[in-house]
């Protein structure tokens, strides 16, 4: 049974250059563990609280020093010493203690940076991969590797707003995980080249590694991912399927979605996003419509059911007692799981469950903020 010796955390900068926390747990056993915090640049409103110090001279206000005192000093005086004989059990503690509704007291970011900390330390403890740990922890253990969505092109807050629609992503079929790869690299050298040439930019990266030159609106965008994919000697929807990130709460208001030019009702937003699935070869269209626009959610699936999965980021937030009213509601049939939204990697573990007895995907998000 893991004892917690020490515990401590600190504020790095993460991939993009913004504070975060990385942890550091050590075990009685002379196991000692780090784990660093992801954070997303956009966000649900229902997330647990990612503490920051609001200090305008310090990181326009992004600082960690209080989350990464909450670690060292908070935590460390309630657990250590003490014996956890699983991961829930610490996370439960961790829960116990913090004793808000959304982790606002020592923040999801400083409970996240111990509850993966010490995970990463039981795994090393026990002599097994980490992965082999989680697995056996969700009772699914990992047989193959997941298929990867990567980033192509990239708009919204990730990339400045010059479209309204955050994320087009490829979705590479190839049946081995080499070939998906230099397919996928072969892709977006071709998309580099695309944008050098048709819109004289350079080829810099958003916030999430895609590429993002002035498109005109989101057709261009997606027409730019079909021609990237072809320039590369590969066709889309046979070699390459692509998917969306609409992250369409950002540009909602007062029950209007705008798009450009375009003001669409929810109704409109579900039939500009049907005709773009028979348009192109999208497999999975995430938040295509605005985390509190619940209604037309259920019609979207619907009409989706069996070409694309409808994937729940903002709405979802990877918290179990939300994804159980999606399920009655039928407005999603995929989960795209982030730990740092739920705070703790248990609930994060009751939340893809919950997903997968529904019979939804799980889609693993592979977030910026880590130390990359």
């Amino acid at each position: 049974m893991p004892t917690i010796s020490e515990l401590r955390a600190l504020e790095i900068l993460d991939s993009r250059g913004r504070p975060t926390l990385l942890a550091t747990c050590a075990l009685a056993s002379g196991v000692t563990a780090t784990a660093s915090v992801p954070s997303g640049a956009s966000t649900g409103t229902a997330e647990a609280l990612e503490l920051r110090d609001r200090d305008p001279r310090r990181y326009r206000g992004l600082g960690c020093l209080t989350a990464a005192r909450h670690v060292s000093e908070d935590i460390q005086r309630a657990l250590r010493g003490k014996s956890f004989a699983s991961q829930a059990a610490l996370d439960e503690a961790l829960i116990a203690l913090d004793d808000t509704p959304n982790k606002s007291r020592l923040g999801a970011n400083a409970i996240l940076a111990v509850s993966l900390a010490f995970a990463r330390a039981h795994a090393a403890e026990r002599g097994v991969p980490l992965y082999r740990h989680f697995g056996e922890m969700a009772g699914a253990p990992a047989s193959r590797l997941p298929r990867p969505m990567i980033n192509l092109f990239s708009g919204g807050k990730h990339a400045g707003g010059q479209t309204a629609i955050q994320d087009v992503l490829i979705i590479p079929t190839a049946t081995t995980m080499g070939q998906v790869l230099a397919d996928a690299y072969a892709v977006y050298q071709a998309a580099a080249e695309l944008t050098q040439r048709k819109y004289n930019a350079r080829p810099l990266k958003a916030d999430e590694g895609g590429l993002a030159p002035p498109f005109v609106d989101e057709e261009a965008m997606l027409q730019d991912a079909l021609e990237a994919i072809r320039l590369a000697g590969l066709e889309p929807g046979r070699d390459i399927a692509l998917a969306v990130d609409v992250a369409s709460s950002h540009f909602f208001e007062k029950g209007v979605y705008a798009m450009g030019r375009e003001r669409l009702s929810g109704e409109g937003m579900v039939e500009k996003l049907i005709r773009w699935t028979e348009a192109y070869p999208l497999l999975s269209i995430e938040d295509g419509l605005a985390e509190e626009d619940w209604p037309p959610r259920a019609r979207l699936r619907q009409k989706l059911a069996g070409r694309a999965l409808t994937l729940g980021d903002d709405l979802l937030c990877t918290n179990p007692g939300r994804i159980r009213a999606a399920i009655a509601s039928g407005a999603d049939d995929a989960l795209l799981l982030k730990l740092n939204q739920i705070g703790t990697l248990t609930e994060a573990l009751e939340a893809s469950a919950l997903a997968r007895a529904a019979g939804w995907q799980v889609v693993v998000s592979a977030q910026r903020g880590d130390r990359g």
